[in-house]
C-alpha cells in the first residue's frame, strides 16, 4: 500500500504543479467543477420542487377529510349519538396531526428550495468569475501571442516549436529519468 500512496501522492504533486504552471487548464478545470455543481443545484431544485408539489396535493386532500370529518362531527352531535361523533373527533383529530407534520415538512421544503436557490446563484457568479477571469487570460496570451509573432518578424528569429526541438527532448527524457531514479529511491526505503 506504501507504494500506491508515493505513487499516489507523485502524481497529485505533478499534477499540482503542472495546474500552477496553465493557469488557464486549472480554471477551464474549475468551471468544469463549477458546471457540474449547477447542473446538480438545478437537479436538487426541481426534485424539491415535485416534492413541494405533491406534500401541497396532500395537504389539499388532508384540508377536505378534516373538512368532511368536522361536519360528521357536528352531524353525530345533532343526531344524539356520541359514540359516532367521539370517533369522528379522533379521526379529525388524527388528520389535523397528519397535517400539521406535512405543514412543517412543506415549510421544510420550501426553506431547502430557497437554500438550494441561493447555491445556484451563487454557483452561477462564480462561474462568471472564472469565465472573466479565463478570458483575462486569453486576452493576455493573445498580446503575449502578438508581441512574440511581431518581434519574431523583426527579427526572423523563430523558435523551433518544443515537439522538434532535440534539446527540450533531452530535457524532458533528462527529467523523467530523474523523476524515475526519486520514485525508485522511495520504494527502496
Amino acid at each position: 500500500m506504501g507504494l500506491f500512496n508515493d505513487v499516489g501522492r507523485f502524481f497529485e504533486t505533478r499534477l499540482e504543479e503542472f495546474l500552477a504552471s496553465h493557469p488557464h487548464l486549472e480554471l477551464q478545470a474549475i468551471a468544469e467543477q463549477l458546471e457540474e455543481q449547477e447542473r446538480g443545484a438545478l437537479r436538487l431544485n426541481r426534485e424539491l420542487s415535485s416534492q413541494l408539489e405533491q406534500i401541497e396535493q396532500k395537504l389539499t386532500q388532508i384540508a377536505k377529510d378534516i373538512q368532511h370529518w368536522h361536519e360528521r362531527v357536528q352531524q353525530a352531535e345533532k343526531g344524539g349519538r356520541k359514540d359516532l361523533a367521539a370517533a369522528a373527533k379522533q379521526r379529525e383529530a388524527a388528520l389535523l396531526r397528519e397535517g400539521n407534520q406535512l405543514w412543517g415538512k412543506m415549510q421544510g421544503t420550501k426553506k431547502r428550495i430557497e437554500q438550494s436557490k441561493t447555491l445556484l446563484i451563487q454557483l452561477q457568479t462564480k462561474r462568471k468569475e472564472v469565465k472573466a477571469k479565463m478570458d483575462e487570460l486569453k486576452t493576455a496570451q493573445d498580446v503575449q501571442d502578438d508581441y512574440t509573432t511581431s518581434w519574431q518578424s523583426t527579427t526572423g528569429d523563430r523558435p523551433s516549436s518544443s515537439g522538434s526541438d532535440p534539446l527540450e527532448k533531452q530535457f524532458q527524457q533528462w527529467e523523467m529519468d530523474e523523476q524515475i531514479r526519486q520514485m525508485k529511491q522511495k520504494m527502496g526505503q
